[in-house]
C-alpha cells in the first residue's frame, strides 16, 4: 500500500495518527545492509525502537542499532526516509507507526551486545534485503540503495563470532 493511499485511508476511517519510531539502516563499507530478526515473529527487520529522552532521533537510532545488533558506527543526523507499518499488540489490534530511518555507517559489530541471544543478524545486498522485509515502505528504501561494490568485504572483526 502506498504511503499516500495509506494516509488518505487512515483519515477516511478515522484512525488515530501514526506513532513515531526511529530505525537504523546499517550499511557496511561495501554497501551491504545489516538485517536482524524480530523477537516475536523472527521476520527480517532493521533495528528500530522508540525515541529516547535526552537523545536526538539519530542518536536514538544508533542506540537501537547497538542494543539490537551490536552495531558501532556513525549515524547521519537527518533521516534518509520513512515507512509505515502496524505494530500488532497481544490484544490483536494494530497501532499505526511511522518509522523515521537513519543511515548508519557500520565500523564494527560487537560480539557481546544487549539483545544478542534474542536475535539473528546477517548482511545482505540491498536487493536481497528488500525481498526479505515485509514492510512495503522499507522495501522501497532498500531497493533505492546502490548495489554493493564488487569484491567489497567486511573486515572479520566486524562480523562477530558467528560470521554474522
Amino acid at each position: 500500500m502506498t504511503e499516500r493511499f495509506r494516509e488518505r485511508l487512515t483519515r477516511l476511517l478515522g484512525r488515530r495518527p501514526a506513532t513515531m519510531q526511529i530505525g537504523a539502516l546499517c550499511l557496511d563499507g561495501a554497501g551491504r545492509v545489516l538485517l536482524i530478526t524480530s523477537r516475536g515473529t523472527g521476520r527480517w527487520i532493521i533495528p528500530k525502537g522508540w525515541p529516547m529522552a535526552g537523545r536526538s532521533l539519530s542518536e536514538a537510532a544508533l542506540q537501537e542499532a547497538w542494543e539490537e545488533a551490536g552495531v558501532e558506527g556513525a549515524v547521519e543526523p537527518e533521516p534518509m526516509g520513512r515507512y509505515f507499518y502496524d505494530k500488532m499488540h497481544d490484544s490483536g489490534f494494530g497501532v499505526p507507526v511511522v518509522v523515521h530511518v537513519f543511515r548508519v555507517s557500520v565500523s564494527n559489530l560487537a560480539e557481546d551486545f544487549p539483545e544478542q541471544g534474542e536475535r539473528r543478524r546477517a548482511w545482505f545486498a540491498p536487493e536481497d534485503a528488500a525481498k526479505l522485509v515485509a514492510e512495503d515502505g522499507l522495501r522501497e528504501l532498500l531497493s533505492a540503495l546502490p548495489k554493493p561494490e564488487a569484491g567489497g568485504a567486511v573486515p572479520q572483526r566486524a562480523l562477530g563470532a558467528d560470521g554474522n
